[in-house]
């Protein structure tokens, strides 16, 4: 089968490897479509597996069943999660199912960049989902990406009527707005250096947006947006450095900064412990999705609550997942990219 085969982010290269096999309890699946994570583009975060193939974000079709499996058939639409939770560790039995080691380690075979992947017993068991008709392979691709965003507002509480500032507005930024949007929150304001982004920010919801690059100071700006005041809540969604004061300095009183996005792993944040001990503001942290988390982005996604379809911007070939990379990385204009096998 053809896969897309990583070695660097200007280095992907169409080769040729065999079809998984597939033993008992397991699912092959043909890839139908898989998104372009930002995390894929991450070179720090990639390179020392290379060669490898990327893509956990896919929709696809069962091809072939391995003995036992009995709740599935050959031809069900799916979704498949590529990181699942054992469901029995004392974190899973907490509910904190994403710091679960079984959920840091699970996945499929290969990555989502081919054109059939294996899906091992443990993931068939807890991270199948059949795609209502509602939902095209293409949508589907939004399922984690959207699943992660739910699961970062569902641990700062997100309420209606509280305001959020979501520092950079790619793919993830964007699907925060569109979520934070369509629970009911107050005013939302997005930043980004890319004026193409901070455009489509505004479509999706945003009640105002700010050039990072162009403004300086967000929090001076924010007050002027906002009665006088900062917001409720802070989504960081971007890894940059430059970032991490500015929205320390940007939440209000009794607010909470979430760090949505990782950095590069020697970064470190100072910020004032007694200003924010006083004012008692949170500074929290999420990663990745739990199967509940993924089992609402479906809802949503089927329901048209979060409507996903106006966030594709290219489609590309297996053969053209080279450009799909440098869309990615470059971060000019686009916002999701596609590859369909």
């Amino acid at each position: 089968m053809k896969v897309s085969m990583y070695y660097n982010n200007s280095d992907l290269r169409l080769e040729e490897i065999p079809v998984p096999k597939i033993g008992p309890g397991e699912l092959l699946v043909k890839v139908k479509a898989s998104g372009i994570c930002g995390s894929d583009v991450m070179e720090w975060y990639r390179i020392h597996r290379a060669p490898l193939v990327l893509g956990h974000e896919i929709s696809g079709e069962i091809a072939a069943l391995g003995k036992g499996v009995e709740r599935y058939s050959s031809g069900d639409r799916v979704f498949v999660s590529h990181h699942v939770p054992c469901n029995t560790c004392r974190f899973c039995l907490a509910g904190r199912f994403t710091v679960c080691d079984t959920l840091h380690h699970t996945n499929f075979d290969p990555g989502g960049f081919s054109e059939y992947i294996r899906v091992p017993e443990i993931n068939v068991d807890r991270g199948v989902f059949l795609l209502p008709d509602e939902i095209s392979f293409e949508e589907g691709t939004f399922i984690e990406p959207l699943a992660c965003v739910l699961h970062g507002q569902r641990m700062v509480r997100i309420k209606p009527g509280r305001s959020v500032l979501v520092i950079g507005s790619g793919i993830s930024g964007l699907l925060h707005i569109k979520l934070a949007f369509a629970l009911g929150a107050g005013r939302i304001v997005a930043t980004d250096i890319n004026d193409y982004r901070l455009r489509a920010a505004k479509r999706f919801g945003a009640d105002a947006v700010i050039n990072a690059g162009e403004e300086g100071d967000i929090s001076k700006r924010l007050r002027e947006l906002n009665d006088g005041c900062l917001v409720d809540l802070v989504i960081v969604c971007t890894g940059s450095e430059s970032v991490i004061e500015g929205a320390l300095k940007s939440v209000d009183r009794g607010g909470t900064v979430l760090f949505f996005a990782p950095s590069r792993p020697d970064v470190t944040i100072p910020f004032p412990l007694n200003d924010f001990w006083r004012n008692e503001i949170t500074v929290t942290t999420s990663y990745a999705a739990s199967p509940k988390d993924i089992t609402t982005a479906i809802e949503l996604i089927r329901a048209r609550r979060v409507d996903v379809r106006d966030m594709i911007t290219h489609r590309l070939s297996l053969d053209e997942a080279g450009r799909g990379f440098k869309l990615v990385s470059e971060a000019k204009e686009s916002i999701k990219v596609i590859i369909e096998p």
